[in-house]
């Protein structure tokens, strides 16, 4: 079979055990879905009612302790009432405790551990010194703000996994199974592969199938963020999350419930923020050194002056020491940091385009290489048998004897020809059937020997065939019958309606060197690539060969991404830069393998892929350069005297709440 997509099985890669985008040992509440029951898919199933309870007991002690800090700061502006001593320092005690108990509890299990010097110190050291020197109410004011930050991320971040579960986890909780000729109510999780459903007309599908019914139409918006009704066919794949639009209909189940795409979408979604990029791991390096010189500068200011001050007080250069530490907090970068990453992976959900990982978010803005698989990247891979020209049979025969053959593939191309033959081959026995990668079939069917593929194919096992076949433009099936050469099929493929804007994007991203690779012949693929402006084209490739190509790219110094969808593209896909692949025509092993998942198929995603790493990058960047910067300013003035524990108070828990807000701006942004 003629083909540059030979499919062969191959072992599914699991991806990492991913942890959350939090930093470990955070305090407060955690985002919405981390405490909750799961369900078998390791799914959330928590009541709406529960998560608002929870939600309201989590940010009570915040609430009561600020309710506590307001009344107290009154009492001592006002002085309405005697507020000195016990009864002062108790209100201001309980105000710190509710918020700041958790935090001194968390540096307490971190020094435990080892980790002696972290944010939670910090912020420990700083307040409780503010309560030595009788400032109790910025004492809490510091702690309370960093608890208030918290709980922005946490809702930031609660908020991102619900606008994703919301378009791709709303399956229904029973399916209409199909037993002799009754439709009985079960839970989806019961129903085997081979098993028959009935999906109605506006219900979503809880399993992938395959359609029995002649045709209906399905909004397929959760699993692709394209928004018109999608039409298929009888024999075509159902994906569950998809929704029925048109009328009653059946499907064959092909995937057991938790191997569904929509389930596995769900856990790369879950575990994306696993590899982090290099800006996360350097923040997080950054701050394992950054604390302890913070720690020692600061005892250094309260201590040294002593030396060269004539007029030294210690409690003066104390509290200079305690504003110092509370500026000097990482906060706004190890919280706002993760949180931008996990914003760029939400939007990209948005938009059907699924990052494995913040990493890949980093190296989408440094690609200068796009390399593309032609037939299901760039072209439909919906073919449809053109022509037959048998040699020493009828056309009858012959394609009885291919799609016989063909049937034991799942490659669009063969099931053009299935599709094509009818019903006129399923009396045919077939056995031994052999797949060659990137060259087609051997198989006997009917007790004959067969060959169907490529011209490779029979060049392999040395049979003769016409030479003018070489000359012919459309994709061909040639065919073998006991060694002898019997004629061929040719078969036509359609660009995606979006392939040449695909194109016209990554140029105007300046991603000039556009590359297609093909097992398809030379002419077809040139064809392809004259229509769509691509640079180069290379037609004839065996897996092998497409790898190589990628690697002659990457000793020229590209950072090259390639885009493919069968599962021979799997191994190009592991050694590009960045590995893309189509998710909803492709194949298992390319989705497992690829860092990056389209699922609507799209090649103009990859653009949006880019554009949307661009911008989180963006962001990221202005969050380090905000902090920073604010944070360089009110050290230099609270060294000097000149900055009190308010100004502290915004340097870092007001930068870390502005960076949150910028970094959930992405989500708001058009691609």
């Amino acid at each position: 079979m003629a083909t540059n997509d030979r499919k062969e099985k191959e072992t599914p890669i699991k991806p990492p055990e991913i942890t959350s985008p939090r930093t470990a040992e955070q305090p407060g509440p955690k985002p919405s879905g981390e405490e909750h029951d799961h369900g078998e898919d390791g799914h959330s199933h928590q009541d709406p009612r529960q998560a608002t309870e929870q939600a309201a007991t989590s940010y009570a002690p915040t609430l009561i302790s600020l309710g506590l800090l307001v009344t107290g700061i009154a009492l001592d502006y006002f002085k309405v009432v005697p507020f000195t001593g016990y009864l002062r320092l108790a209100i201001y005690g309980v105000a710190y405790l509710l918020v700041g108990g958790k935090v001194l509890w968390h540096a307490a299990k971190n020094i435990a551990k080892g980790s002696v010097f972290n944010e939670f110190l910090l912020m420990g050291i700083a307040t409780l010194g503010a309560f030595y020197i009788g400032e109790y109410a910025e004492g809490v004011a510091v702690m309370l703000f960093y608890v208030i930050g918290e709980h922005f991320q946490e809702a930031a971040v609660a908020r991102s996994r619900r606008s994703i579960k919301a378009l791709i986890d709303n399956r229904p909780e029973v399916v209409g199974l199909v037993q002799n000729g009754q439709v009985v109510r079960v839970q989806p999780q019961t129903v085997q592969v081979g098993d028959v459903i009935q999906i109605k007309a506006g219900e979503k599908v809880a399993l992938d199938g395959e359609l029995l019914t002649e045709r209906s139409s399905f909004n397929t918006a959760a699993l692709t963020g394209e928004s018109r009704p999608d039409t298929k066919a009888r024999g075509e794949k159902i994906l569950a999350g998809m929704i029925n639009l048109d009328r009653v209909i059946e499907l064959k189940v092909l995937s057991a419930y938790e191997d569904s795409a929509l389930s596995k979408i769900l856990k790369l979604v879950e575990q994306a923020s696993g590899r982090k990029a290099k800006t996360q791991q350097f923040i997080t390096r950054f701050a394992q050194i950054y604390t302890p010189i913070v720690v020692l500068l600061a005892v250094g200011l309260a201590l040294l002056p002593y030396f060269f001050v004539e007029t030294y007080v210690f409690n003066d250069w104390l509290y200079r020491s305690l504003i110092f530490l509370v500026i000097s907090c990482p906060c706004a970068l190890v919280i706002s940091i993760p949180l931008g990453y996990f914003g760029g992976i939400g939007a990209a959900s948005k938009h059907g385009i699924l990052f494995k990982g913040s990493n890949y978010l980093d190296l989408m803005t440094r690609i200068d290489t796009v390399v593309m698989d032609k037939t299901g990247t760039l072209t439909k891979g919906v073919f449809k048998v053109q022509k037959v020209e048998p040699v020493g049979w009828t056309a009858e025969q012959l394609v009885s004897l291919t799609a016989a053959l063909e049937s034991q593939s799942t490659h669009p191309i063969a099931q053009a020809v299935v599709t094509y033959a009818g019903q006129s081959f399923r009396q045919l026995p077939v056995a031994e059937v052999e797949e060659i990668s990137g060259h087609g079939l051997k198989g006997k069917v009917d007790g004959k020997a067969v060959l169907a593929g490529n011209l490779k194919l029979l060049q392999k096992y040395g049979v003769a065939y016409d030479q003018n076949v070489e000359e012919i433009q459309d994709t061909t099936v040639v065919v073998a019958v006991e060694g002898k050469y019997a004629g061929y099929l040719t078969i036509a493929d359609e660009i995606k309606e979006d392939a040449p804007l695909a194109v016209q994007q990554l140029r105007d991203l300046k991603i000039s060197n556009l590359v297609m690779l093909s097992g398809d012949k030379q002419s077809v693929v040139d064809e392809v690539a004259r229509k769509l402006g691509i640079n180069a084209a290379f037609g004839g490739l065996l897996p092998q060969d497409k790898v190589s190509k990628v690697e002659e790219l990457k000793k020229q110094g590209k950072m090259v991404a390639f885009v493919g969808d069968g599962i021979n593209d799997a191994p190009v896909i592991r050694r590009a830069d960045v590995g893309m692949a189509m998710g909803g025509l492709g194949s298992d092993a390319a989705i497992e393998t690829a860092d990056v998942v389209i699922q609507n198929d799209q090649p103009s995603r990859i653009a949006t892929a880019i554009r949307i790493g661009q911008q989180t990058n963006r962001i990221v960047w202005q969050n380090i350069g905000l902090a920073f910067t604010v944070k360089a300013i009110v050290l230099i003035l609270g060294a000097g005297g000149l900055a009190t524990m308010w100004e502290a108070v915004f340097a870092d828990v007001g930068v870390a709440l502005l960076a949150i807000l910028n970094a959930v701006r992405i989500q708001r942004m058009r691609f």
